[in-house]
């Protein structure tokens, strides 16, 4: 199972939000790169970059410090660490840009589920390098717009899954709302529950809200057999809850890495 550091970018500075509310943020670094340097060098195989401030005003607006973080991997020789990056990409420009500046793959959300033929043509253009990321209210309800529209439906998750999978999606990041940025643990019910659902669309998820120590990740590694292929990590680690490399150890072999 992976463990998947996050690297939030508002405004230039490294944060995390509680449940993604602007107003509620605490500050880590004032230098992305740097951040995501070290968790390169502590061994992460995939970090997530989030540009909160694309994702509030749907365009990017941090992709230059993509680029930063991209040349200080080149500057250390760091290849084995891959980096994907989200946050109000909605165009075919925006994801070719982030590809080219050294995106491994693009997160699309709100596009992903207001604008199906767009979602069609990118996964039909660049393959596994789209990453489709779902940010999930209460009662399966979809958030959008940086979480701050909702889709206005009601059960949407698992029609929204079923269509992924019929357009050859084979995973999703699965984000619950209700506990990111909490420290109060991920709701294991909740996801067991889901994975129950989407096991007949062979599609993996990796998850994030909630993590808060070590014994979280312990209890989430048993659902890799369903289709849970890694968690993404924010303020456990930044809080100093446990380190990357104890997670890392416990979650895999020293060996595994991101594919």
């Amino acid at each position: 199972m992976l463990v998947i550091p996050a690297v939030d970018i508002k405004e230039g500075r490294v944060v995390r939000l509680y449940q993604g509310k602007p107003d509620q943020e605490s500050v880590y670094s004032e230098r992305p790169a740097d951040m995501a340097l070290r968790w390169a060098k502590e061994g992460a195989g995939l970090i997530h970059v989030v540009d909160l401030d694309g994702a509030f005003s749907g365009t990017p607006k941090n992709l230059g410090l993509l680029k930063n973080i991209s040349e200080v991997f080149r500057e250390e020789g760091i290849d084995k660490t891959k980096v994907e990056f989200g946050g109000g990409v909605r165009t075919k420009e925006d994801i070719e840009e982030a590809l080219n500046i050294g995106a491994c793959r693009v997160v699309l959300g709100t596009v992903a589920f207001e604008d199906r033929d767009f979602l069609e043509k990118a996964v039909n253009k660049y393959g596994d390098k789209i990453i489709v990321s779902i940010d999930v209210k209460t009662k399966g309800r979809i958030a959008l717009k940086g979480w701050l529209e909702d889709a206005g439906e009601g059960d949407a998750l698992l029609s929204f899954v079923k269509y992924l999978y019929r357009i050859g999606i084979s995973k999703v990041i699965y984000t619950d709302i209700a506990k990111d940025g909490t420290l109060s643990g991920p709701n294991v019910d909740l996801l067991s529950g889901y994975l129950d659902k989407f096991s007949d669309y062979k599609i993996s998820l990796i998850i994030a809200g909630g993590i808060s120590s070590l014994k979280d990740i312990e209890s989430l590694k048993k659902f890799e057999s369903k289709g849970l292929e890694g968690v993404i990590v924010g303020k456990a680690l930044y809080e100093g809850r446990f380190t990357l490399k104890e997670a890392l150890m416990l979650a895999a072999p020293p060996a595994a890495g991101f594919r």
